[in-house]
């Protein structure tokens, strides 16, 4: 037996995977989710909230608690809706290209910590492209009448 002879049906599994409408939900949850749960934990314990963005520097820091808050909530149900998915992953692409910028600034650091945080700013990147291909998705699926 080949490699050519599981090609097919392996191919087959994949697109069934692929075609199947909970697939899609699925992969924008994974997109999404620690937004999510991020937007939830901040309006649950509003004082860490602002803590955080005092930490970061940011002033007035409850304002930048509320606009997170509000960004990483409303976002999400966006995408997850798959209405206006594309103002979804712009709002969390500025939101973590920002974010990225100012919690991981690895350019300002040495050693271990600047290691670290060059990996968390380029996975953050890497979300970013993420999102961009989640709207590419959507556009074509509505195109081609698929999204409900």
């Amino acid at each position: 037996m080949t490699l050519r002879s599981f090609e097919r049906p392996a191919e087959r599994i994949v697109d069934r995977i692929l075609d199947w409408d909970g697939t899609w939900l699925l992969a924008r949850l994974a997109l999404v989710g620690a937004y999510l749960l991020g937007g939830l934990v901040k309006l649950t314990d509003w004082p860490g909230a602002v803590a955080e963005q005092a930490h970061f520097g940011l002033t007035p820091p409850a304002l930048w608690a509320a606009l997170t808050i509000l960004v990483e909530l409303v976002g999400p149900l966006l995408i997850l809706l798959d209405r206006a998915l594309w103002l979804g992953t712009g709002a969390l692409g500025v939101f973590t290209v920002l974010a990225a910028l100012i919690a991981n600034d690895f350019w300002t650091m040495a050693g271990p910590e600047r290691f670290m945080a060059t990996n968390a700013f380029f996975e953050h990147i890497g979300l970013v492209g993420g999102f961009a291909l989640a709207a590419i998705v959507s556009r074509m699926r509505r195109r081609l009448g698929l999204n409900r």
